[in-house]
């Protein structure tokens, strides 16, 4: 009978959660040089459109800067781009980069909604209180 020649990797298996943590964090730094690309669709120049572009464009600069590009498509202007990409509504905001594609629908006012849908890490706020820990203990 062949003998069972089963090795364990360690690269999987590790108990050591400083390097866990440095790992991850070695992988949150990979992030801040990650390419957004975006696209805006907004119906021509009403209020709701210009808030979508103006808190867009705010949260790009203060999250993104110098890593996005953002194209925002009039959709009375050019139809045919916001049918080839489905849109349904506007102001609708489209995350093409990086992976997996969303889609954000309403003015941009929600910054930690937006900021979510595109996978940006919330800032953390001292002003918040943390939540209250949670005991499992009977």
């Amino acid at each position: 009978m062949p003998e069972d020649k089963t090795t364990q990797n360690d690269n999987f298996v590790n108990d050591d959660t400083g390097d866990l943590a440095a790992a991850f964090a070695q992988a949150a730094a990979g992030q801040a040089h990650v390419k957004y690309v975006l696209t805006l669709y907004v119906t021509g120049l009403r209020p709701r459109s210009q808030r979508a572009i103006e808190n867009i464009r705010r949260l790009c600069e203060e999250h993104l800067a110098g890593r996005y590009e953002l194209q925002i498509i009039d959709i009375y202007q050019q139809p045919a781009l916001a049918q080839g990409a489905q849109i349904i509504a506007a102001p609708t905001l489209v995350k093409q980069l990086p992976p997996p594609l969303r889609q954000i629908i309403g003015d941009m006012s929600d910054d930690g909604r937006v900021l979510v849908a595109l996978g940006i890490a919330l800032p953390e706020n001292p002003e918040r209180p943390a939540p209250p820990a949670r005991s499992d203990a009977p």
